[in-house]
């Protein structure tokens, strides 16, 4: 179960906007996805737009959480060990079965070097499992770690966690995302997508969480505040 890419063959190039990339995807979905299933999409939104988890998440100039995660290769990451080297960029994502967290990492994946040229660590952080977590990692070939958040530890502390929908879920079932197995966990929660630039003294400096799945900001944007907290 992935979203397959260009980036497979080595050969992804894509270096548009990211909102034309999903503007892409969403003309996809709309031509070729059931309305109805479109619906049941919807409505998740807007219940988590209700719920408001993103309005609630930290800010700039909160503090963000300690946190030590194993990468895709098992080897554990220290958010404190990275701090020491400069800034940090912490980006959650749902899984490899998602087509716009894919389109985020390949297209962060482009700008990975520049971030750490600016004096940056990039990661990526998700729900899944370790095994999944280096599929996804090999599968788009990422120049940056992408770290296992079980049970969405991390992400709760950040609070960006929600479980998915009764409806939801069963329409997953039918579409062979199965994420007790991904997640390796019966929980059926995912964090709503976020991003955040992290200062050497803990300091959020740049935020950015949506409610929508289909929102994503900028990789120009991150870039950019990076460069600026020089």
């Amino acid at each position: 179960m992935k979203w397959r890419s260009l980036q497979e063959s080595g050969s992804y190039s894509d270096i548009r906007p990211l909102r034309e990339v999903f503007a892409e995807r969403r003309e996809s979905i709309d031509r070729f996805v059931p309305v109805e299933v479109q619906a049941i999409h919807l409505r998740a939104v807007a219940a988590l737009k209700a719920q408001g988890l993103a309005a609630s998440s930290p800010g700039v100039g909160a503090k963000a959480p300690l946190f030590e995660l194993p990468d895709q290769d098992g080897k554990t990451v220290s958010s404190a060990d990275l701090l020491a080297k400069g800034r940090l960029v912490v980006m959650f994502i749902r899984g490899r079965w998602c087509p716009f967290c894919v389109g985020q990492i390949e297209a962060m994946n482009l700008v990975a070097r520049e971030i750490e040229a600016a004096g940056a660590t990039l990661v990526a952080v998700s729900p899944q499992t370790e095994k999944q977590t280096f599929f996804m990692h090999n599968q788009h070939r990422l120049r940056f770690p992408l770290l296992v958040d079980s049970g969405n530890q991390l992400a709760r502390q950040f609070g960006l966690v929600y479980r998915v929908s009764e409806e939801q879920q069963a329409l997953y079932a039918r579409t062979f995302i199965n994420l007790p197995h991904v997640n390796g966990d019966s929980s059926w929660e995912l964090p709503i997508p976020a991003t955040f630039l992290i200062d050497r003294d803990w300091t959020i400096r740049f935020a950015s969480a949506s409610d929508d799945y289909m929102e994503r900001p900028e990789p120009s944007d991150i870039l950019a505040a990076v460069e600026s907290a020089r």
